[in-house]
């Protein structure tokens, strides 16, 4: 029998990825949309090298903004070439260890649009997913998680799935969103085709049937789920504008601004986490947790995503704790 599925925050699933990693015998697929090679996240990687160089197979699959976060760190004065050395040090050490490593999103119009914001590491049969941890500092001290489930169907879809958005990214190519069916699980995949998005719509789709509605993530709701969700009782948790950074300070002020819609996150930690629980008029609970952040923004821009729609009552109780302990 599987363990049961287990929610982990970021210096949890660093230390609870390693040690699985550290047993693994056969695969090791990861997806993330910045990382880096830091303090924070270094034992990640060195146990990566360490699993390639006993023969698993390892894939590595990383998003290019990670190029972009690194200069927005940048200070006036540094050598930028010596700023984004790290970067490239850490593609040419996994690739020295026998780890296939690949940048997406070179091809992508802009900064923000076709950016590939799932995030997964299969290892064996384990996932951790359905969370939006990224592997770099801000990521590790944000208030986020990642779920972990043993399931070896689950495992081979999402290798299939990383497969698919490296050839599709080398190709300049968006493909259809989808659906993955595991049990009482759902996981939604959007393929980066813009306006597309099969996970803005079915949060939607939620929205209208439900009576109640606890709403976190980074960023106020827009477009038509903030109309849903403010005509139903939900309560919202997301960060105010003034703690925000970059680009966020904007989507979340005008987001906020047009909707009407105030935050309850009062927080100090930078929130990152995306989830939604809904209880509809029937009773039924169903939540929906992963890396789509709930902004219209990001449906228009292209972006691939990845979340877990779920009736599992022990899933949707982890997330409540998570919210009533991190959150609320």
């Amino acid at each position: 029998m599987s363990p049961k599925p287990k929610l982990l925050l970021p210096e949890e699933y660093i230390k609870d990825a390693v040690s699985h990693i550290d047993k693994a015998s056969s695969r090791i697929y990861l997806l993330t949309m910045i990382m880096m090679y830091d303090d924070t996240t270094s034992d990640l990687f060195d146990a990566l090298i360490r699993a390639s160089e006993r023969g698993v197979q390892i894939e590595v699959v990383g998003d290019m903004f990670s190029y972009m976060e690194r200069v927005g760190q940048y200070r006036i004065g540094m050598p930028i070439r010596g700023h984004l050395k790290p970067l490239r040090r850490l593609r040419s050490r996994l690739r020295r260890a026998g780890v296939k490593f690949t940048w997406l999103g070179d091809k992508a119009s802009t900064i923000v649009t076709s950016r590939t914001h799932s995030k997964w590491l299969v290892v064996d049969d384990i996932v951790y997913s359905f969370g939006g941890i990224n592997l770099f500092p801000h990521g590790i001290a944000s208030n986020d998680y990642m779920i972990r489930i043993k399931n070896i169907g689950l495992a081979s879809a999402l290798i299939a799935e990383q497969s698919r958005i490296v050839r599709a990214d080398r190709r300049g190519h968006a493909y259809r969103s989808h659906r993955i069916n595991e049990g009482n699980n759902t996981v939604l995949i959007d393929g980066g085709l813009v306006g597309g998005s099969i996970i803005y719509k079915e949060a939607c789709h939620l929205a209208k049937q439900a009576r109640k509605v606890t709403y976190v993530s980074q960023y106020c709701p827009s477009g038509r789920l903030a109309k849903l969700l403010k005509a139903t009782d939900t309560t919202f948790y997301f960060n105010p504008a003034n703690t925000a950074a970059f680009l966020n300070v904007a989507v979340i002020w005008i987001a906020s601004r047009l909707s009407g819609i105030t935050t309850e996150y009062k927080q100090d930690r930078y929130l990152h986490a995306k989830c939604m629980i809904f209880e509809l008029a029937d009773g039924k609970r169903v939540a929906l947790s992963g890396s789509h952040n709930y902004s219209n923004g990001g449906v228009w821009l292209g972006t691939r995503e990845i979340t877990l729609r779920t009736e599992d009552p022990h899933i949707i109780k982890l997330l409540e704790k998570f919210i009533a302990t991190n959150i609320a």
